[in-house]
């Protein structure tokens, strides 16, 4: 039996997790927590053998938690379960040690592979990451060609959004930042990635990146 731990700062998240994973005849759920510290301060009490952790959360986030779980409780696999698909964040949490990444749009039966991988020690990484790393590999164009050669300025706040969405910000890690609404950055998103014509957030950092649109801090 899988003992599965649910890190989540959102709580409807956390219950629909534990609503799909209670009906598996070889995986329990042990525990919730809506922080790494939260996760940290029950691990003692309540052992678990996976740990499903988000990567943005407040008090102590996914990535440092990574870190803490690989000193602490070394025995503990991690599977990261986050909306972030930028590279530089899912490179940062598999090297701090977590063993699996799945983007949360992923279906039920990747999920449970996922976790079953994780909890055999292999390492697992959703289909979608996996083709983008693909077409990364092999130089399948992310960004339509006749957007890209309309090259469309974007204006100093949809170069401001780019830029935090490139450090790896959330949508509302980002408003709070801009002092502006969640859906007044997603206007933002979209119209970013319309203008440039990429099609995901990794391609449209690459994109800018290859423009020199992104400061080198």
């Amino acid at each position: 039996m899988t003992r599965v731990f649910l890190v989540d700062d959102h709580t409807v998240l956390r219950k629909g997790l534990r609503s799909l994973l209670d009906g598996q005849p070889n995986i329990t759920v042990v525990g919730e927590a809506a922080n790494g510290q939260e996760l940290l301060d029950q691990l003692h009490a309540t052992p678990a053998d996976v740990v499903l952790l988000d990567l943005h959360m407040p008090v102590l986030d996914g990535l440092t938690t990574t870190r803490r779980l690989r000193e602490e409780f070394s025995d503990v696999r991690v599977l990261i379960l986050s909306m972030e698909e930028h590279e530089l964040s899912i490179d940062q949490v598999l090297k701090a040690g977590a063993l699996g990444y799945v983007l949360k749009n992923a279906d039920k039966a990747e999920i449970l592979v996922a976790i079953q991988s994780v909890a055999a020690g292999k390492r697992f990484l959703c289909s979608e990451l996996g083709l983008l790393m693909l077409d990364k590999l092999v130089g399948t164009p992310l960004v339509s060609p006749e957007l890209a050669q309309t090259d469309k300025a974007l204006s100093q706040r949809e170069r401001e959004v780019l830029q935090l969405i490139a450090d790896g910000l959330t949508n509302v890690e980002i408003s709070d930042k801009l002092f502006t609404s969640k859906r007044t950055i997603e206007t933002h998103r979209q119209n970013i990635l319309e203008k440039t014509g990429a099609k995901n957030t990794a391609a449209l950092v690459r994109y800018a990146m290859g423009r020199g649109w992104l400061s080198k801090e």
